[in-house]
């Protein structure tokens, strides 16, 4: 087959996409870091994004901002975008009563219908990616959510096998192995075959969604001291160890498992593209110290890209104009770059030298 002229390929590249945004709790602070991000008209240049939610709601928001001169474009459906404006696709009809920075079983409500419409077109294919503002765990569950969070979700609805939450930054990306469960639950999911299958998950979407070429990962231990040789308990040696010799033998370069305190410590995370930790607060404690306002949760291993800020609903600041839009401008961007990739890694493919090439240029 004749392949297509770079230049050709690379035009095609800098269209711009259609990014999905659900607002969260409508209570917190997902409208407010929505607004100063998309008041910035520049992101027009890079995306066209589209709110999932209510104009009503977005108002009551801005002028708790004192925002005057930012609106929505108001639309029904992706393909009606306006792609020089910030627009807004009203998920519902009735009028939704706004009590900001309260956890409320409305706030759960129209948090899940800004994300069940986001999640069906995303899904669909009629936008590209979806960027999930916070929600509340709790106050969300319901007859069609009864999960742990936006990961679980969204592994479902996008019918994958398994998924990775990958939080990733500029200085530091880090994966888990286990996710929204309770501490005493850890011991029995870490098992070889849930390391090997967020392995091989993690390298993938380093090579994919990132253009690493030849990934270097490490893996932490479960116990203290990364269980000093049997000492301090045995799943390093019985489970961890055995899981990174067979990925290695698959062709990942995984090593460990390293100490989770010294390892972040003495900066040993700088030598590796990504880390895999056993399971939620050993990874995310020390990526949030690290990378607190630029951070970015992804969930990776789906054929959908989904990306969203590293904080919580911050009821305690919502209304305030306190809240930093810095992690969800991140993930807005985030979301167009893996994106940008994937489509760039299926042009490219049919010229696997340029591919080869432009994959060594990004190491």
């Amino acid at each position: 087959m004749k392949s297509k002229p770079t230049g050709e390929i690379i035009n095609k590249m800098s269209d711009k996409i259609k990014i999905g945004i659900s607002i969260g709790d409508v209570n917190g602070i997902g409208l407010e870091v929505i607004i100063k991000t998309l008041a910035d008209s520049r992101i027009m240049d890079y995306c066209t994004p589209i709110v999932y939610g209510h104009t009503k709601v977005a108002s009551f928001h801005r002028k708790a901002l004192n925002i005057t001169d930012f609106q929505f474009n108001v639309i029904t459906e992706p393909a009606q975008a306006n792609a020089k404006r910030a627009n807004m696709i009203n998920c519902w009809e009735e009028d939704v009563k706004i009590e900001m920075g309260q956890a409320t079983e409305t706030g759960g409500k129209y948090a899940f219908k800004s994300l069940e419409r986001a999640v069906d077109d995303v899904v669909a294919g009629k936008i590209d990616a979806l960027v999930t503002a916070p929600i509340n765990k709790h106050n969300i569950q319901n007859e069609n959510f009864h999960f742990a969070g936006h990961t679980e979700y969204l592994q479902e609805k996008a019918g994958g096998q398994d998924s990775l939450m990958f939080l990733i930054s500029d200085d530091l990306r880090v994966g888990v192995v286990t996710g929204h469960i309770p501490v005493n639950d850890i011991p029995q999911k870490v098992t070889k075959e849930s390391i090997l299958s967020k392995l091989k998950l993690m390298n993938e979407s380093l090579k994919k969604d990132f253009w690493i070429r030849k990934p270097k990962i490490a893996v932490l231990g479960l116990n203290p001291h990364a269980g000093d040789n049997g000492l301090i308990g045995g799943e390093e040696i019985e489970t961890i160890i055995p899981a990174i010799e067979e990925a290695k033998s698959a062709g990942i370069l995984a090593m460990g498992p390293y100490a989770a305190d010294g390892f972040f410590a003495n900066g040993s995370y700088k030598k590796f593209d990504a880390v895999l930790a056993m399971y939620h607060d050993q990874g995310l404690i020390p990526f949030k110290q690290i990378s607190f306002e630029s951070g970015v949760n992804f969930t990776a291993g789906l054929n959908i890209v989904r990306t969203s800020p590293d904080h919580g609903t911050a009821y305690d600041i919502a209304g305030k104009d306190q809240a930093s839009e810095t992690s969800f401008r991140e993930a807005l961007f985030a979301a167009i770059h893996i994106v940008r990739n994937r489509k760039e890694s299926a042009e490219l493919a049919e010229n696997p030298l340029v591919f080869a090439k432009l994959s060594r240029d990004r190491d």
